[in-house]
């Protein structure tokens, strides 16, 4: 007969995927051992093992749990039934803000997802290739012509790379950024509908007045 789990089991599995999600980001799915994680949690290796088979299966459930929730998140705002372009926008929106939260687990999910085994990743890639579908039927329902023309996934892709670049170069907790990802989420949406003139800025930075900058010699680039 199987032990029972405890009250706790899924909070302390869920504190095991997260220290995992860091490691893993920070320095690789390869160079990290079940040692670190189970240092990182506080546990022995032993109790370690209670929650996860080895690191090859901890691995599978991180990069799951992460595009589970992110189906999770699509079912929460279809579910509001809301007109097509503030479906979208609430969709954009909340994919900004799950990002920002699950910013490690994004990272082994686009670098670390090659590791895993063909039925693992098939899953993995069936839950995304769902959430792709949702937006992409998102975007077809503000300009249904998009859909026939076959440019509804194309431009969600577009719309994915530009929520994912802005996690490599935003840094609110650095010093000296005045965005937050809560501020920038309704400016993608924004981009995204109408292009640079549909920016509105946050009235903290409307009502402050930008700083003079030094003029330089302009030099010639490739780009």
């Amino acid at each position: 007969m199987a032990r029972p789990r405890s009250a706790g089991y899924d909070d302390q599995r869920d504190q095991i995927l997260a220290k995992a999600a860091a490691l893993f980001a920070q320095q690789g799915y390869t160079a990290t051992s079940m040692n670190q994680v189970a240092a990182a949690c506080e546990l022995s290796k032993a109790a370690l093992y209670h929650y996860v088979r080895d690191k090859h299966a901890l691995l599978a459930l991180v990069a799951e749990a992460h595009v589970k929730r992110l189906d999770a998140v699509v079912d929460e705002v279809l579910d509001l039934n809301l007109e097509p372009e503030p479906r979208l926008r609430e969709l954009i929106v909340r994919f900004v803000r799950e990002y920002s939260n699950a910013q490690n687990e994004h990272r082994v999910l686009t670098e670390d997802v090659k590791f895993l085994e063909d039925a693992e990743r098939a899953t993995v890639l069936g839950i995304e290739r769902r959430v792709v579908g949702a937006f992409a039927n998102a975007v077809a329902a503000v300009r249904p012509a998009l859909k026939p023309a076959e440019l509804n996934k194309p431009l969600t892709m577009l719309l994915f790379g530009m929520i994912n670049w802005m996690f490599t170069w935003l840094k609110p907790a650095e010093e000296g950024q005045r965005l937050t990802y809560e501020q920038m989420a309704p400016m993608v949406a924004d981009l995204f509908f109408g292009g640079i003139g549909a920016i509105s800025l946050p009235d903290a930075m409307a009502s402050s007045s930008p700083v003079p900058r030094k003029k330089t010699p302009r030099k010639e680039t490739a780009l």
